[in-house]
C-alpha cells in the first residue's frame, strides 16, 4: 500500500485535526477505563427486558416489588406516538415487544381506559392481536394464565436423552437456544400458572377468545412441508401428555435439571444472559424452592446485576459486556499511539485471568484439543465464542502482549481452539461448529430466528484476521478454505451481510479487514466491488448509516442516518482496501471530527448491534467511543503521523504456534 503524497498546508492543518481528536479520543476511552484495568460499557437492549423482568415478578409472586413501578416507567419512555413498542429505535411497533410492554403496564397499575393504554391495544390489535406473538411471549402469557398451554409450543424435555447420533438433540441447537431450552422444558413439563387479577391481565388485545384453539405456529398451505410435519409432532406430544404416555419425562426433567446445575459453575447466570437466567427462576418456582435458598438468591442476584436504576426508571442490560469492551478499548488504544501505556498492560492482565480454561459444551463435538479462548461477560466459561477470542488475540498482537511469557499460553491454546471450531464450510459461527440444520429452523418453538449457529462472513474475516497476527496466510489450507467461504457469499451489490452488527456495512468492514490481513490481493474485482459499494451509499454529510431495517428489507442496505460507530466500519474497511488518499476516506474523517463530543466519543442513538437478526438488536455504548477511535488513528498512521501496528507479527516478530494435531484431526470429527 502506497503512502499519500506529503501534505500541503491545508492537508497539514486537517491532519493536526486529526490528532487533535485521537488525542480526545484515547484520554476520553481513558477516562472509562475501571480501576482494575478493564473497560465495560452499557449494553441496551429494547424493552422486552424491562417488560419480562415485570412478568417473572409476578409469576414469582411479587408484583408488589418495589423495582416494577420504575421498570414500568421506563416502558412508557419508550413508547410509540401510535401506541405500540419497537423492537429498535425509529422502527415499527413490534407485536410481541407491545404485548408484553402492554401486559407490564397492567401489572404496573396502568388501567386499560388510560389514554395511551388505549392507544397499546388498538395498535397491537391492528398489527395482529396478541394471538401473533412469537413462542416465547406466548409462554409468558400462558405462565400468567392469558393463554392456555395447548397455544403453545411444546418443549419436551424428553430431547436431552436424545444421544448426539440423532439427527435432533440439544447439542444441534445454538449455544443461546441451549440454554434457554433446557430449563423451558421444565417449564413446559410443569405447566405452572400464576393467575392474574381480572384488572391486570390483557384479553383485550385478542382479536379472538385467547381459549380458541390455536396451533402454536402458523401451518404453510402446502399439504406437506417441514412446518407442517413439526406441528403434528407438537400434536402427538400434547396428546400423549393428555393420555399421560409420558413415562421418560421425569427422567428428561432430572437430566435437564443436573444440566442447569452442571452450568452454574464459573458463570454469571445460565448462558450468563438474560432470558435463560430468568427461565432459571421460573424452573426454581415450579420445584417449590424457596426464595431463601442459596440457588434462588443467586438467580435473582444474577438479575439484580443487569438493572441500572435512573432517577424513577429502571431498566436492565441483556448481558454484561467486559471481555468484547476491553478487547476492543485496547485496539483503539493501539491505534491512538498507546500501546505500550502502563493502562494497557493492566487490561491485558485482566483479560489473561479470564481466559476459559475448562470444557464446555462446544467440547460435545469438537474433541482433542485444549480448553482455551474468551468468553464475552465476566464469568461463562462453559461457553468460550469465537468472536471474542479472536478480538483478545488482535488486542494482545497489537499491544505487543502476543510474544510476552505470561500471554504465550494463553495465545497458543486460543489459536488451537480457533483453528478446532472451524467449520466444514471453512466458516466460522460464534459458539459450536457445524450447527447448521435448517430443518430445525421449522421447529415451532424455533420462531426467535437464532435455532442455529452458521458460518458467517463477520466471524469468520475477523478470525482471519486475529490469525494473520501469528503468521497464517493466503496459501495455508484453513485461510484459504476462509477465504472461499467470503467470496461466496458475496451480495450482488458487492457488501457482506453482517450477522452481528448492523448490516452490510459492519459485514463488508470486516471483510475488507480480514482479507486484507492475510495477503489478499485488495486489486481483485470482488474487493473492488465491496468498495464502489461502500463509496455509494456514503451519506452527503460524509458519514455512512444503516438501520436495522434492512434486516428485513436488503433493499435498505446501507440506508440510514450516519453514526460514528458505522462511519468508522466504513473507513476501517475502505482503508484496509487501499482507500486511504480519497476524497470519500477524508469526508469520513471530517465527519468524524465535526461530530466529536468534548469527552473524546461520539453521541449516537440508532442500535448498531445485533443480537437475533429480526428480533433483537442492542446499542453498544462504547461502540461510538474505540471504533471512531480506531479509525481516526489508522488514518493518522496512513499519513506517517504515527506508528500503525496494523502487523504486529512484523512489528514484534513471534513464530507462529504450531497447531496441535489433535485439533487438525478434530475438524472432521462428530461425537
Amino acid at each position: 500500500m502506497t503512502r499519500p503524497a506529503p501534505p500541503d498546508a491545508r492537508t497539514a492543518a486537517f491532519l493536526e485535526a486529526v490528532d487533535d481528536a485521537v488525542g480526545r479520543g484515547r484520554r476520553g476511552l481513558l477516562a472509562r477505563q475501571k480501576p482494575d484495568g478493564h473497560w465495560v460499557g452499557e449494553l441496551e437492549g429494547d424493552t422486552i427486558l424491562e417488560s419480562e423482568f415485570i412478568l417473572l415478578l409476578a409469576f414469582l409472586g411479587k408484583a408488589d416489588d418495589p423495582r416494577v413501578r420504575p421498570a414500568a416507567n421506563y416502558l412508557l419512555q419508550k413508547q410509540l406516538p401510535s401506541g405500540g413498542w419497537p423492537n429498535y429505535p425509529g422502527g415499527p411497533a413490534e407485536v410481541s415487544v407491545s404485548v408484553k410492554a402492554y401486559l407490564a403496564l397492567k401489572i404496573a397499575g396502568h388501567a386499560a381506559d388510560e389514554p395511551r393504554m388505549r392507544r397499546a391495544a388498538a395498535e397491537i390489535r391492528s398489527i395482529g392481536g396478541a394471538e401473533a406473538t412469537n413462542s416465547f411471549t406466548r409462554f409468558y402469557l400462558a405462565l400468567l394464565g392469558q393463554l392456555p398451554y395447548a397455544a403453545c409450543a411444546s418443549v419436551p424435555a424428553e430431547i436431552i436423552l436424545f444421544p448426539r447420533w440423532f439427527y435432533f438433540h440439544v447439542y444441534a441447537m445454538s449455544a443461546w437456544s441451549r440454554t434457554i431450552f433446557v430449563p423451558l422444558s421444565i417449564v413446559d413439563a410443569y405447566k405452572p400458572v400464576t393467575q392474574l387479577p381480572g384488572s391486570q391481565g390483557c384479553r383485550e388485545l385478542f382479536l379472538n377468545p385467547p381459549e380458541t384453539p390455536r396451533w402454536p405456529a402458523t401451518p404453510t398451505t402446502q399439504w406437506f412441508s417441514w412446518t407442517n410435519f413439526f406441528l403434528g409432532v407438537d400434536w402427538c406430544f400434547k396428546a400423549a401428555e393428555k393420555l399421560r404416555l409420558t413415562p421418560l419425562r421425569g427422567w428428561g426433567v432430572r437430566e435437564a435439571r443436573a444440566w442447569m446445575r452442571e452450568r452454574m459453575a464459573e458463570s454469571d447466570g445460565l448462558g450468563a444472559i438474560f432470558p435463560p437466567i430468568v427461565y432459571h427462576a421460573i424452573v426454581l418456582k415450579c420445584l417449590g424452592v424457596p426464595d431463601t435458598d442459596p440457588e434462588a438468591r443467586w438467580v435473582m442476584k444474577q438479575l439484580d446485576d443487569l438493572c441500572i436504576p435512573e432517577g424513577d426508571t429502571l431498566r436492565l442490560q441483556p448481558c454484561l459486556s467486559p471481555v468484547w469492551d476491553t478487547a476492543l478499548s485496547l485496539i483503539g488504544m493501539a491505534d491512538a499511539g498507546a500501546a505500550a501505556a502502563a493502562d494497557c498492560d493492566a487490561a491485558v492482565r485482566w483479560l489473561l485471568d479470564k481466559e476459559v480454561r475448562r470444557e464446555g459444551d462446544w467440547a460435545k463435538t469438537v474433541r482433542g484439543v485444549e480448553p482455551g479462548g474468551w468468553f464475552f461477560e465476566y464469568r461463562n466459561a462453559f461457553y468460550p465464542d469465537t468472536d471474542d477470542t479472536s478480538m483478545v488475540l488482535i488486542a494482545l498482537a497489537r499491544t505487543g502482549h502476543a510474544t510476552r511469557v505470561a500471554a504465550a499460553p494463553a495465545v497458543r491454546r486460543a489459536l488451537d481452539w480457533l483453528l478446532a471450531m472451524q467449520n466444514s464450510d471453512g466458516g466460522w459461527a460464534a459458539f459450536d461448529r457445524d450447527i447448521d440444520k435448517q430443518v430445525l429452523e421449522k421447529v415451532p418453538f424455533a420462531d426467535h430466528n437464532a435455532m442455529l449457529d452458521p458460518s458467517c462472513p463477520d466471524i469468520t474475516a475477523r478470525v482471519l484476521e486475529s490469525l494473520s497476527h501469528y503468521g497464517y496466510r493466503v496459501g495455508q489450507p484453513p485461510v484459504d478454505r476462509a477465504v472461499r467461504f467470503i467470496l461466496a457469499r458475496q451480495e450482488d451489490n458487492g457488501s457482506w451481510f453482517g450477522r452481528w452488527g448492523v448490516n452490510y456495512v459492519y459485514g463488508t468492514w470486516q471483510v475488507l479487514v480480514g482479507l486484507a490481513a492475510v495477503g489478499f490481493d485488495m486489486t481483485q474485482p470482488v474487493v473492488r466491488r465491496a468498495v464502489r459499494w461502500l463509496k455509494d451509499v456514503q451519506n452527503e454529510d460524509g458519514g455512512w448509516g444503516e438501520s436495522c431495517r434492512s434486516y428485513d428489507d436488503p433493499t435498505q442496505a446501507g440506508v440510514g442516518p450516519s453514526t460514528a460507530s458505522q462511519t468508522a466500519w466504513a473507513l476501517l474497511g475502505l482503508m484496509a482496501a487501499g482507500e486511504t488518499d480519497t476524497a470519500e476516506v477524508r469526508a469520513g474523517v471530517e465527519y468524524l471530527i465535526g461530530t466529536q463530543a468534548a469527552d473524546g466519543g461520539w453521541a449516537e442513538e440508532p442500535f448498531t448491534g445485533t443480537g437475533f437478526p429480526r428480533v433483537f438488536y442492542l446499542k453498544y455504548h462504547l461502540y461510538p467511543v474505540y471504533f471512531p477511535l480506531m479509525a481516526l488513528g489508522r488514518f493518522a498512521a496512513g499519513y506517517g503521523r504515527r506508528e500503525s501496528g496494523l502487523r504486529a507479527d512484523q512489528a514484534h516478530p513471534a513464530p507462529r504456534p504450531r497447531m496441535q494435531a489433535a485439533a487438525v484431526r478434530s475438524r472432521n470429527t462428530e461425537s
